[in-house]
Order: structure tokens, then sequence, then C-alpha cells
């Protein structure tokens, strides 16, 4: 199967150029840098750089003096072998009495394969991208103080995924005798993250702290894994922060081709279906408000389309034009097209569809987003119209931020995206689709008092909202651990920090969690 995109997600920290830096919130003064590193020196890698400037931010009227720490952190094998340097950016509040006891959240994106560019540019660090919502933005590109960066409520540590970012695969794996490919997998993955997380906290006195995990799309699968990890390596937890959840892939419309007769893909999904062409005015009975629309639709979705679905080709013809014209009024795709589709639409159908005849597709991640089709007659949208209008100010941003404020990066390339290869999705007792929902579930049997919240965007065709609060209704664990989970949903995508005011939804929401909760 080929990798669903979900790096969108990626764990990024806003960027600002020094200049803009200097016009909002004063200069920044550089303490401590060591050395450059040469791109094709594996040698340099082997050992951990370190920048750290100092700066302030203004949250939502108020501000906070940080200190910036960039750098790369080493991890070994069982022979004390330096196997990958994984960077990472973390921020640090400056005058707490104790900064031992602040809380501390680990942010990453998802991909796999993604760096932690996007939720630090985009969400939480204390410089932003400036960008137009769904317009285009136009270089020169620029960054600004972030109203919502999450230092208010929280130090905040930035990592980027083996394979990405400034870090790279030096030799073995951690106690075994492998090659990069031992980094990228499931577990893999979960293990480096956990060795990164447990080396922070010892490096930087940080063992006494309310420890939070971040996770964005694919990195809600990686949170997962990680929290369970941590947890039985004695590492304890008290929040785990999900941003448009994916437990199990089986839960993907994408992946239905290579699944047939499972159909709660399709199920999931026409919530985000229904929010989409709400968006984009196509329903045939456009209602005032979207929310008390989207119950009726949920209600349909695990009841009427559920049993029509599960009857397969005994459903009489009655019923199945029936439902035909009910996903019609829910989707405003063409009757005619549903029955086609033998009332089975994947995500890719739809982006393409949904816009008839202008020729233009929706976005996967964020589908408020549209773009013009590569070839108006696929069956597919053939790319997410959402990544040509944020991933060049993005990169933009980062590389400069990084290099000019930050003082980190010299001679070194920064991966957005690693080749992390053919993805290892296979684990002990692997059946059928990936799925952590028993990680998950361990995690917080093992640990009563750990805290969970889903975040998700009702424009989200990628990991539907409606499949994330699925799948946490239905974590293998006793029914009086629901208590321990909270739902908040956006008028956003994937990336629900690309819309301003969920934005700040968003940070206030985890704010609030991060301060009750510990």
């Amino acid at each position: 199967m080929k990798p669903v995109k979900f790096l969108i997600t990626a764990v990024f920290i806003s960027a600002m150029s020094i200049t803009s830096f200097a016009q909002h919130k004063g200069e920044t003064t550089t303490t401590t840098v060591k050395v450059d590193v040469k791109q094709d020196s594996i040698n340099n890698y082997k050992k951990p750089q370190k920048s750290v400037t100092h700066g302030v931010v203004t949250v939502e009227g108020k501000q906070i003096h940080y200190e910036a720490v960039s750098g790369t952190l080493i991890l070994k094998n069982d022979q004390d072998t330096p196997t990958i340097s994984m960077s990472y950016f973390a921020y640090f509040k400056d005058d707490e009495k104790d900064a031992s006891l602040r809380p501390i959240t680990f942010i990453y994106n998802g991909g796999p394969g993604s760096a932690t560019i996007w939720l630090h540019m985009g969400a939480f660090g204390p410089q932003r991208v400036d960008l137009k919502d769904t317009g285009r933005t136009k270089a020169p590109y620029k960054t600004v103080n972030n109203d919502y960066s999450l230092l208010d409520a929280s130090d905040l540590v930035f990592i980027d995924a083996p394979g990405t970012g400034f870090g790279k695969v030096i030799t073995k794996r951690m106690g075994g005798t492998g090659e990069p490919k031992d980094f990228f997998g499931i577990d893999q993955d979960g293990r480096a993250f956990t060795a990164f997380i447990t080396q922070f906290i010892t490096d930087f006195n940080r063992w006494n702290s309310p420890k939070y995990l971040f996770g964005e799309s694919y990195g809600t699968f990686r949170s997962a894994v990680v929290a369970n990890m941590l947890q039985n390596n004695g590492v304890g937890l008290s929040g785990i922060i999900l941003l448009s959840q994916l437990l199990t892939y089986g839960n993907m419309t994408e992946t239905t081709s290579e699944n047939p007769g499972h159909d709660r893909p399709y199920e999931l999904v026409l919530p985000s279906f229904a929010a989409t062409a709400w968006y984009h005015h196509k329903l045939p009975n456009q209602p005032a408000e979207l929310e008390p629309f989207l119950k009726e639709v949920e209600h349909f979705a695990l009841n009427d389309y559920a049993l029509a679905l599960n009857k397969g080709a005994s459903i009489d013809e009655a019923s199945f034009n029936q439902i035909a014209e009910k996903l019609h009024n829910y989707t405003g795709l063409p009757v005619t097209y549903i029955r086609k589709a033998n009332l089975r639409i994947t995500g890719p159908q739809f982006e393409q569809t949904l816009l008839g005849d202008s020729s233009q597709i929706t976005g996967r991640l964020d589908s408020r987003f549209s773009g013009d089709a590569i070839d108006p007659l696929s069956e597919n949208a053939e790319y997410d119209p959402m990544d040509s209008y944020i991933d060049a100010p993005f990169n933009a941003t980062f590389n400069n931020y990084v290099r000019t404020t930050l003082k980190f990066g010299k001679d070194m390339q920064y991966k957005t995206r690693g080749n992390v290869g053919r993805w290892d999705f296979k684990r002990r007792g692997f059946i059928g689709f990936p799925n952590v929902m028993n990680d998950l579930a361990q995690a917080m049997i093992y640990n009563p008092d750990l805290k969970v919240m889903l975040n998700m965007g009702y424009f989200d065709l990628g990991t539907p909202y409606f499949e994330g609060e699925f799948e946490m209704k239905h974590l293998p664990m006793p029914k009086s651990f629901q208590k321990n989970i909270e739902y908040a949903h956006y008028l956003s995508g994937h990336m629900v920090y690309l819309h301003s005011e969920s934005l700040k939804l968003l940070h206030d929401n985890v704010a609030r969690f991060i301060n009750s909760s510990h």
C-alpha cells in the first residue's frame, strides 16, 4: 500500500525571520552555539549539536520570555555505538522558580516520514508562518508573533522523526545489527521516540515534570505506541493529546479495495463528505447550521446506511435506490454516480467528483481547499490541493527562521520529508491492517490517571473526525475509562491550525487540558 500522506501533521516550530522578530518582539540573543556541521561528514553527526538563543512571544496579550534550544540528540545501541541522530527544537519559559516541575509537551507530526515543521511553524511555536487561510500566499513569505503558542501552558519540544529534519541514521539500530530501515516501522519508530524522550528528560532534568505527548496524524498512531512503551519503562505521562487521529488503517476508505467486505470506512467518512459538501454549497437542501446536520448524518451512517451495506448483494432494489437518494442529499454527488459506485464512495473518488463540471478537485487533508484537476477524467484525485498552497511558505520560513533566529543548521540540509523506504507495519501478533488501539487502551489501563484529548477537524477526509470518535469509543478497555477521554471539533481540516479561529480554539482547549490534568 502506498504510504498515506499524513505528514501534514508534522511538528514544527513557528518560524519567523530575524527582521520580523525585531519588529514584533525585540532582538534574539544568542548565548551558545556549537560547531558547523558538514552535511556529507557522518562523523559530525555522531556528536550532539546545540544552539541556545533567547526570545519573547506574546500569547493572548501576555508576554513570555523563553530560552530556545535547537540541536540533535544521539541515540546509541547496547554497545554504546551511535545509531541515529534526531533533531529537536525546545522552548523553555524563563524565570520559572523550579523549571523541573513545569509541564513539558513532546510534539511531532506523522507521515510516516514527516519532519516536525508543520506543528512548529503553524501551531505552537513562538513564531508562525503568515498564511491567507485557504488563499494562496506569495513570496516573499513572512512569519509573525504566534498569539497562540502553547508556551503559556507548557514547555515545548518539537521532535523530528528518524530520517527527517537535521537528523541522520548513523549506523546500527539500537541493540541490533541492522540498516536505516530498522528505524522505519511501527515499533522501530516507537522505540526511537521512547529512547529520545527518556534521554531528553534525563539531559534536561525533567523527570519530575508533568509530561504530555502531542501527535498529529501518524503522530497519533505513534503516540499510542510510545505512551505504552514509555510507561512500561517507568516514564509516567499526565496526558496524550491527539490531533487528526487514526489508530487503525482498516478504517480508511483508501484500504477498502484491498479489504473487500469491510464496509465500515464508508460509514465513518460519510459525515466528513457531508461537511465538505456543506462547505462548498453542493447539498440539494443546504442546512443553515453544520453541526446539527452532521448529527443527522452520523445517525444515518451507523444505522440505515450500515444496515444497507451489511446486506451486500441481497439488498432489494427499492432499499438500494432509497439509500442512494439519501446519500445524494448528504453528499451532493449525483444519484447516478452513487448507484454506479454501489453506494460505496472512497475519499479520493469524492474529492475528484464533488465539484462536478468545474474540473476542480477538493483537498484531501483539508477539503476547504480546491484546485484544478490534473486529469478531469480520472476516477481519483491525483494530488492534494492543500499541499500546493502551504508547502512553499512553510519550508521557506522555517529554513530562514532556524538559521537566522535560532542560529542552527548552517551547512546542513533540513529534510521535511524523509526517505523512510517501505514502512514496516508488521508487529508481533500482527493480523490484518495496522492497528494500535490495544496500545492506547493498555497505556490507559496501566495508568488510570492518564487523560486523553482528541481534536478533529470536520473537513478532514484523510482521517475523518467520525472515524476518530469511533475508535475511541471502541478501545478494548473497561467502559469506566471513557471518562478520561475528551473531544474537540473544529471548522477546519487535518491541520486545524491553518484556520486562524480554529488555531485559537485549539490553543485554548489544549492549554485548559494541560492545566487541568496535572
